[in-house]
């Protein structure tokens, strides 16, 4: 590692007031350490079995809640525990918030987690799960710099180097703490970076619970709006006056004036056609051809604008590819991505391949947004084929049943969760715009390319 870094910059110039190390050009009043000259303490996981698991209990710390941030993030629903017992056997694998956590074993092959560092942000105590280690910093800045120095391209390639296994991955304690970083002298820039970096991890972090709030808003709504159990104003009363009431049907009550009706008599489901290799990777034409991974490409989000791959008439003509208007629903049918429920609309003509197909709706008859918010609570995986490829069939999609008013409660519904969809769309965009920020932050920070002022006269 130490020589491959040297070998990239030994072309380049090194800056004045700079000076080349192993681990890449840093500033001439900063040094490189170890990991083991900066920490103490380093202890591992208990050895659990699936018995030992409990309800209640002392915590459990598993690697699932490390992740990029910087903070522990357990999901309440991955909470694991263990009884009293097995913890005051296991004092040795717990940590409580004075210690930073790292994970040094991965289920994943190409170690995504593998050395990411964070801290327990409020007072408590865990069990370690095995994988996860914690340990003590030298001082508080030093903890915080090294959670943040986790993040950068430099350490990841370090930690990537060092795991060894094949499919469960692993970093040993004696490679972990043998791994160099560069380091400000004094723990006034320590602490001047980390906290610049913590201050931006708090922003992503406001962002993404206000998202998750917002989605689960939007759950709540869709859930009363599209079932009639909360009807907007303008169609809750009957012309005299009454309040509308429900009837009985086929999937439990529904508002009097809706009625259920099948997928099918809205539109027609109709699969992709086959796109030749030779066709493929044409960045100009009048039709975008999607695939499947298309799906998550930035900026289809909810309308598919953005394709890796389009086609000119002539060509879409010659090959006979299908091409479905603008507002067709479309989905993947076949394999593992269609557990995925990724529904979107075409925003304009397009061919999409035999991985996917699309139901064209009927617009007399229905309105497109509609339709696809109520398809967005239908789980497309629970009608897949029983063969060895999962696949959706159309006739079955047709008889998917829809609860439905009059086209236009059916506009007005739309509307509604259509504004929230764009709402959740630009917060998501402010933090994918957050979050590479933190990432050009960090790497001119904790490589000494940008001195904090306050760190420069410190």
């Amino acid at each position: 590692m130490a020589e491959q870094i040297m070998q990239e910059t030994a072309d380049k110039a090194i800056p004045a007031g700079y000076k080349q190390t192993e681990v890449g050009v840093i500033p001439e009043d900063w040094r490189v350490f170890e990991i083991q000259d900066l920490i103490y303490d380093l202890r591992g996981g208990a050895p659990f079995k699936p018995s030992d698991f409990t309800k209640q209990g002392v915590k459990v710390l598993p690697k699932g809640g490390v992740v990029r941030g910087g903070i522990l993030k357990i999901k309440e629903i991955e909470q694991q525990y263990c009884d009293v017992g097995f913890a005051s056997k296991y004092v040795k694998n717990s940590v409580d918030e004075k210690y930073t956590i790292v994970v040094l074993r991965d289920l994943v092959p190409s170690g995504p987690s593998i050395g990411l560092m964070v801290r327990i942000s409020h007072p408590d105590n865990y069990v370690l799960a095995q994988g996860v280690y914690g340990f003590l910093s030298k001082s508080k800045a030093l903890s915080d710099y090294l959670i943040q120095y986790s993040n950068t391209s430099v350490y990841r390639r370090a930690a990537n180097e060092i795991m060894v296994g094949s499919t469960q991955v692993h970093i040993t304690n004696g490679a972990f703490k043998s791994i160099r970083i560069g380091l400000p002298n004094g723990e006034n820039e320590q602490t001047a970076i980390a906290n610049v970096l913590s201050d931006t991890d708090a922003l992503i972090d406001a962002l993404e619970q206000l998202i998750a709030k917002k989605q689960a808003i939007k759950r709540a709504t869709m859930q009363q709006l599209l079932t009639g159990r909360t009807r907007l104003p303008a169609f809750a009363l009957r012309p005299d006056g009454t309040p509308k009431g429900y009837k009985p049907s086929e999937l439990g009550d529904i508002p009097e004036d809706w009625d259920v009706v099948c997928a099918g008599d809205f539109g027609k489901f109709r699969g992709g056609n086959g796109f030749p290799v030779i066709e493929q990777g044409k960045l100009n034409g009048e039709y975008p051809f999607y695939k499947v991974s298309d799906m998550n490409n930035e900026g289809n989000d909810v309308y598919m604008s953005v394709s890796n791959n389009w086609i000119f008439k002539e060509d879409q003509s010659r090959i006979g590819s299908f091409v479905f208007p603008s507002g067709c629903i479309v989905f993947a049918k076949v394999g593992a991505a269609v557990f995925l429920e990724r529904k979107k609309i075409l925003s304009m003509p397009s061919c999409i391949d035999n991985n996917m197909a699309a139901l064209e709706l009927n617009r007399a008859k229905c309105d497109v947004n509609f339709v696809y918010h109520f398809l967005q609570s239908i789980r497309f995986g629970d009608f897949v084929s029983t063969t060895a490829l999962p696949s959706l069939n159309a006739s079955v999609l047709s008889k998917i049943k829809i609860i439905t008013p009059l086209i236009k409660e059916q506009t007005a519904i739309a509307t509604i969760l259509s504004d929230m969809d764009n709402e959740l769309q630009a917060l998501t965009q402010k933090l994918e715009k957050a979050r590479a920020l933190k990432q050009g932050m960090m790497q001119q920070l904790l490589t000494g390319k940008i001195r904090l002022p306050l760190a420069a006269g410190a």
